[in-house]
């Protein structure tokens, strides 16, 4: 079992930068695939990005794809989402999540994530 908790959300203007971070506790955090899905008002929750177990494979939604970076450090039970170029299409809540999948690649589904933190508010201001 991994607890997940997220920090690093804000309020920036269009064009900026923020990087989240999610901190896992528990066991075995090189075994969990990471994501980061966002919900925003009135919508579904959504894929962003994703690392398989090392952080050698990552995938992203084409939304964010060429401004947002995945990565981790299994050392230091993290992973984090750079998120630069932001727009305010952007806005919404952030959630990291951890789906067991040992030595296996990443994954965008969001059925195959076992745990989740509480979610960051990323707001982007035009």
């Amino acid at each position: 079992q991994v607890q997940l908790v997220e920090s690093g959300g804000g309020l920036v203007q269009a064009g900026g930068s923020l990087r989240l971070s999610c901190a896992a506790s528990g066991r075995s955090f090189s075994a969990y695939a990471m994501g980061w899905f966002r919900q925003a008002p009135g919508k579904e929750r959504e894929f962003v990005a994703a690392c398989n177990w090392s952080g050698g494979n990552t995938y992203y939604a084409d939304s964010v794809k060429g401004r947002f970076t995945i990565s981790r450090d299994n050392a230091k039970n993290t992973v984090f989402l750079q998120m630069d170029s932001l727009k305010p299409e952007d806005t919404a809540v952030y959630y990291c999540a951890a789906s067991w999948r040992p030595r296996r690649g990443g994954t965008s589904d969001i059925s195959e994530y076992n745990y989740w933190g509480q979610g960051t508010q990323v707001t982007v201001s035009s």
